[in-house]
């Protein structure tokens, strides 16, 4: 079947402080662009707009640089506890599993509950889930991820969230991570998919539930797909993927639901990044934080966000 549009991609690993030196800021680059090269070859190829998504949050699930699934970072008891979803724009439909344990890859849970009565699932029915499905048991947990929550538990949990890149020399010693992954698709038959995975915040309280889980973090119709990072309880707040898909599909641009969006944010002093695609092709993406891990394929040429860092609050293609 011949392509009816040019496809778009558009992936995030996170945001939050900056990258320490151009080590850090190659490495996320070269890892990002990978996923953009696998990903929209195989778009072009006629893949849907979720499998494209599944496939590329799959990938960066599987990335220990980033904060889902290998690399996802522990919560206070030391245990990792990830969430993911999928919405199919086309079907408008919504699927996800929360604080889900033992598992590779949290956004193949959401593929399969996309087509169940029962489209989301807490930690005891994923579990469950995960066991009718046969899911191999898998321990997501990493050398750097156990120091870093060692050395905060040394500290008293000081900090209120882990560092959005796994590598010591690929962030700051601050605390200001924000870690996601996420995907936005637009396939070759103008349809659109958006996915989000993540491990949650770091140090968190037991049951804690992230934005990723949610309409709120991860939201896609027929008008326009959205993914967001950031702390997850200001994405909440703000409700930002709805909020800004559905400012497009009451007849608002892209841009001007993105900037309106960010705009509201700012003004309540959130801290969260976004992605965003839209029927006609128009990417976008935006952030309050610092910086934002974004890359993309416009049909042409592959960009991405890492050196973006100036007062702008969105971002336009």
């Amino acid at each position: 079947m011949k392509l009816q549009v040019q496809p778009k991609l558009i992936i995030h690993g996170g945001a939050g402080s900056s990258l320490q030196g151009k080590g850090g800021l190659e490495t996320v680059r070269r890892s990002l662009h990978a996923v953009i090269e696998e990903v929209y070859s195989l778009l072009v190829t006629g893949v849907s707009a979720s499998e494209a998504v599944v496939r590329g949050c799959q990938i960066l699930e599987d990335n220990p640089h980033f904060n889902a699934g290998t690399g996802s970072v522990l919560q206070s008891d030391g245990q990792i506890r990830m969430s993911a979803s999928l919405m199919d724009g086309k079907s408008r439909r919504f699927s996800g599993v929360i604080n889900v344990s033992r598992v590779k890859n949290p956004i193949q849970m959401a593929l399969f509950l996309q087509n169940s009565p029962d489209r989301v699932l807490s930690d005891f029915g994923s579990a469950e889930l995960a066991r009718e499905l046969q899911v191999p048991s898998y321990n997501a947990l990493t050398d750097l991820r156990l120091k870093e929550w060692i050395q905060e538990r040394d500290d008293n949990f000081k900090s209120t969230m882990a560092r959005v890149v796994a590598e010591p020399e690929m962030a700051e010693s601050s605390n200001r991570g924000r870690g996601t992954i996420g995907v936005v698709a637009l396939d070759g038959y103008g349809k659109l998919a958006a996915g989000t995975s993540t491990g949650g915040k770091g140090f968190e309280r037991i049951g804690r539930v992230s934005d990723s889980a949610m309409p709120a973090g991860n939201y896609a119709t027929s008008y326009a797909g959205v993914s967001c990072t950031g702390i997850g309880e200001d994405i909440i707040d703000e409700c930002l993927a709805a909020k800004i898909v559905i400012r497009v599909s009451d007849g608002m641009s892209l841009q001007d639901a993105m900037l309106r969006s960010f705009t509201e944010a700012s003004k309540n002093e959130r801290d969260l990044g976004a992605i965003a695609l839209d029927a006609t092709g128009a990417i976008s993406y935006g952030k309050t934080s610092e910086i934002l891990l974004a890359a993309y394929h416009n049909g042409d040429t592959i960009g991405d966000t890492l050196e973006w860092n100036n007062q702008e609050l969105i971002g336009y293609c």
